[in-house]
């Protein structure tokens, strides 16, 4: 190979030097170093600032030319590449090179890319997120045997006897990416079933998700159970309340057991159904069912108390319900949840 680098640095510079970033990258993995390492060499190769990232731990590493720590700010990067591995976007490779681009910075990254999921894959087990939905699916399904189950979850990288948590998420956003926020230290697996999103993790941060994501949180230590419960919560995710957790439900969790006719045939219901027809009126029902106060009501819709006062004794006639009384609160609290679960 350096035979033939030779050769080609005096037919064609570039191809002589594309052959040398190769061969530059093959030593590297060959010699199994670790990311720090690898992005020390890349910056002394590329002869400016190298830097890594990944995206399930947010862990960044930036080098130097001189081979040492990068100093921040970091600069705007030149160019930069996508770190993946078994087909998942697992990071960002990059260059801040202060002038215009070499003519190798394209290849350097790209090896530097195939070089940092190579060192990923090593050092880490089963570090990427998305996972196969056979293996999900056998997990939290309830037809499956345990023995079944366990060796799915070996095969995910979860260790025997750990507890794991079953999340249902509904998102625009990346499966990997959501995972990778909410157990940002630990293992997590992910995987879309039914056009539903399953995440497995051995911890949950509900706090966070970030925002446009639903997502409902199981509780039980059974996967299978935890899945359903998982599901169960989905349902009751609302734009004010995005992420539920099956344990907070408590005897809320009945109303998604009750068939949807006998839930449309309910009066209370309707009469929830014919207000929702104003976005206003069910903003404002929305508000005060859910703090049980008219000033924190108008605190949320950023109105006065008194104009939250008229909507409510307004709604109230309609409902057919005394809201200001803790009964016809109840009513409406729970016509408006079970109205809310029919759209799911």
């Amino acid at each position: 190979m350096e035979a033939l680098a030779v050769r080609l640095s005096h037919l064609d510079s570039q191809a002589g030097g594309a052959i040398r970033v190769i061969m530059f990258y093959d030593t590297l993995m060959r010699r199994r170093v670790d990311l720090p390492a690898l992005a020390r060499a890349s910056a002394v190769l590329a002869e400016c600032v190298a830097g890594i990232r990944l995206h399930g731990t947010g862990r960044v590493i930036r080098a130097s030319s001189d081979g040492g720590q990068a100093p921040a700010p970091a600069s705007p990067a030149s160019s930069a590449a996508p770190v993946t591995l078994d087909e998942e976007e697992i990071g960002t490779v990059w260059l801040e090179r202060p002038g215009p681009p070499n003519p190798l910075d394209d290849l350097l990254l790209d090896r530097l890319a195939i070089a940092s999921a190579a060192v990923v894959e090593r050092y880490g087990p089963a570090r990427t997120t998305m996972a196969d939905p056979a293996l999900i699916e056998l997990v939290i399904s309830s037809g499956g045997d345990e023995a079944a189950r366990a060796r799915a979850l070996r095969l995910l990288g979860f260790a025997a006897g750990l507890p794991v948590r079953v999340v249902a998420v509904r998102s625009p956003l990346p499966l990997d990416r959501i995972g990778g926020l909410v157990c940002p230290t630990r293992l997590v697996k992910a995987a879309s079933i039914a056009g539903t999103g399953v995440l497995l993790a051995t911890t949950v941060d509900p706090a966070r998700f970030p925002e446009d994501v639903r997502a409902g949180i199981g509780a039980a230590e059974s996967p299978d159970r935890s899945w359903r419960e998982a599901r169960t919560a989905l349902r009751f995710t609302t734009p004010r309340r995005p992420v539920v957790p099956y344990d907070d439900l408590g005897a809320m969790a009945l109303l998604a057991q009750v068939p949807r006719e006998v839930v449309r045939g309910n009066p209370d219901v309707a009469a929830i159904a014919r207000t929702a027809a104003n976005p206003e009126d069910l903003e404002t029902l929305e508000a005060y069912c859910e703090t049980g106060s008219l000033r924190r009501a108008a605190d949320l819709l950023h109105l006065h108390h008194s104009s939250v006062a008229r909507r409510v004794e307004q709604l109230g006639r309609e409902l057919g319900l005394d809201l200001t009384e803790p009964a016809g609160l109840v009513r409406a609290r729970v016509a408006l949840t079970a109205w809310r679960l029919l759209d799911d």
